[in-house]
């Protein structure tokens, strides 16, 4: 965080970013790092965050590495609740409102659709889930499609992932460290649903409970996320995988730790989009899906 709130076209020493929260820098240096910089990668932070716990939530539900909120198509569906509520006019809480009713209808559909008459398997729900975003990325089109031109430029870069439009990193701040405290208690229950339901039941685990809130706490971040910076890929695919290769699969480590470290990588990915081409700025999708592709690809190589 301190290397992306001092890079940039105007360069901050570690020195010169601390004297700014002193109060020993100059004014504009207080408005470059106050006003632009510390509020862009706070959202970058909180946005990589949720969407890796999604991810490790959604990985402990169906025992599968490849599950991911963009893989599987939550963060298609809450983009076009986002941007269904965006063309009414609403604002704010509607917005994320409407872009969490999307998500849940989305991990209803995938849910329910790969489970057919018989049970849920790696392959049949992956390819569920890509049908259903490709669904999604055909409503987007066409709402893009029927949009004012005067607003296309800004909603396709929020599309591409682009942290730059979140107004405020607060809420989705709060609610990271909200559902993360939530988790805590529900650490033991989750790693015995990682072996299965019937293996929990058998355990004492009130099974379809907890899966209702791993459904529910999913879509939420999932929400969260779109709407403070769009669809961004693969966070939550890449970082419960690398953790689980360090940390086990100890889902009382791996969850706070997947939002410390997903954080950490959109943090990271964002400076890294600010100065690959600078003075352009790339939307962080870009970067994220470059390391993306290949670890999906990877796993699911693995996998067959």
């Amino acid at each position: 965080m301190m290397l992306s709130v001092g890079i940039g076209s105007v360069a901050l020493s570690p020195s010169e970013v601390l004297a700014v929260f002193v109060g020993q820098s100059p004014d504009m240096h207080q408005t470059l790092v106050l006003e632009l910089r510390l509020p862009r990668t706070l959202a970058a932070f909180a946005t990589g965050g949720l969407l890796a716990v999604a991810g490790a939530l959604m990985q402990v539900l169906l025992r599968n590495p490849l599950a991911d909120p963009y893989v599987l198509g939550l963060s298609g569906g809450a983009a076009v609740g986002a941007l269904f509520a965006m063309l009414a006019g609403f604002g704010g809480f509607l917005i994320s409102g409407s872009a969490f009713a999307g998500a849940l209808l989305s991990t209803l559909m995938v849910f329910g659709l790969a489970h057919g008459t018989g049970s849920w398997t790696p392959t049949r729900l992956l390819l569920t889930g890509v049908v259903v975003a490709a669904g999604w990325g055909a409503v987007i089109t066409l709402m893009l499609a029927i949009s004012p031109a005067r607003e296309l430029p800004g909603m396709l870069y929020w599309l591409m992932g682009d942290v730059s439009y979140a107004r405020t990193p607060w809420p989705g701040l709060l609610l990271l460290l909200l559902v993360c405290l939530a988790l805590v208690p529900l650490g033991r229950g989750l790693n015995v649903l990682a072996r299965g339901p019937l293996q929990a039941a058998a355990l004492g685990v009130s099974v379809r409970p907890l899966e209702w809130l791993v459904y529910i706490l999913a879509s939420l971040l999932t929400a969260a996320a779109v709407t403070m910076a769009g669809s961004i890929g693969f966070v939550g695919l890449v970082v419960p995988h690398m953790l689980r290769l360090v940390l086990g699969n100890d889902q009382r480590l791996i969850l706070p730790a997947s939002a410390f470290a997903g954080g950490t990588l959109l943090v990271l990915a964002d400076a890294l989009a600010r100065v690959v081409i600078a003075p352009e700025q790339l939307p962080v999708g870009v970067i994220t899906a470059l390391l993306g592709v290949p670890t999906f690809l990877y796993l699911l190589y693995r996998s067959r």
